[in-house]
């Protein structure tokens, strides 16, 4: 039996238009890290390249090692830059820097994540591996809602996100921006395109008292 880590995990639960504060545990994550315009600079597409074989090869692994199937988890990101305002306001995309992430299920270990880039490796040599690596997230107090529509339409969210509801529930931004890819842009059109946009959060002190 298949498990869908969508359908099972809280962390991928969202509505549109409903912000919501959840605590998100510790997880970790295949990643790939890089900086730019992610609709122009090449190494976007070539992380996202990278990232799915490994993550198709660890289901492998976890098959055969764990007899666990899963249906591969959805492609995530996070996203900062030195003026937070790229993301709101100006959308400035060449400013950003981004770290692209697919789950690593729980269960699954070093040894396995090894593994699966073995075998990558094996089959597609030329791939840059290195520039793979595991990142252990530990964001905890979050803030999140569902976007639906093009990634470039995400702007008024955010800013109401962080200039709305942050502030009238005591909350403030501590971590990266971070967002869930639930469809694939090769296959919905951009106004179907469903993303899930995470801030961690801490509580003010007025709010925690």
């Amino acid at each position: 039996m298949r498990t869908d880590l969508r359908r099972t995990l809280d962390r991928y639960a969202a509505r549109r238009g409903e912000p919501r504060v959840l605590e998100v545990p510790p997880a970790r994550y295949l990643a790939v890290d890089g900086r730019g315009d992610p609709d122009t600079v090449p190494a976007y597409a070539e992380a996202v390249a990278l990232l799915y074989p490994v993550a198709y090869a660890l289901r492998a692994v976890s098959r055969e090692a764990l007899g666990a199937d899963y249906v591969v988890p959805p492609l995530e990101g996070l996203w900062w830059a030195d003026d937070p305002v790229s993301f709101t306001d100006r959308r400035d995309k060449g400013a950003w820097s981004w770290t692209l992430l697919v789950l690593v299920p729980d269960g699954l270990g070093d040894e396995h994540v090894a593994a699966a880039r073995a075998a990558v490796a094996a089959r597609s040599p030329v791939l840059p591996l290195d520039r793979l690596h595991v990142l252990g997230l530990d964001e905890g107090l979050c803030v999140q809602t569902l976007h639906v529509g093009p990634y470039d339409d995400e702007g008024p969210v955010l800013a109401d996100l962080h200039g709305r509801f942050l502030p009238e529930h005591g909350l403030v931004p501590t971590g990266r921006h971070h967002e869930v890819y639930l469809g694939d842009p090769r296959r919905t059109a951009p106004e179907r395109l469903r993303t899930i946009l995470r801030q961690p959060v801490r509580r003010t002190a007025d709010a925690a008292g």
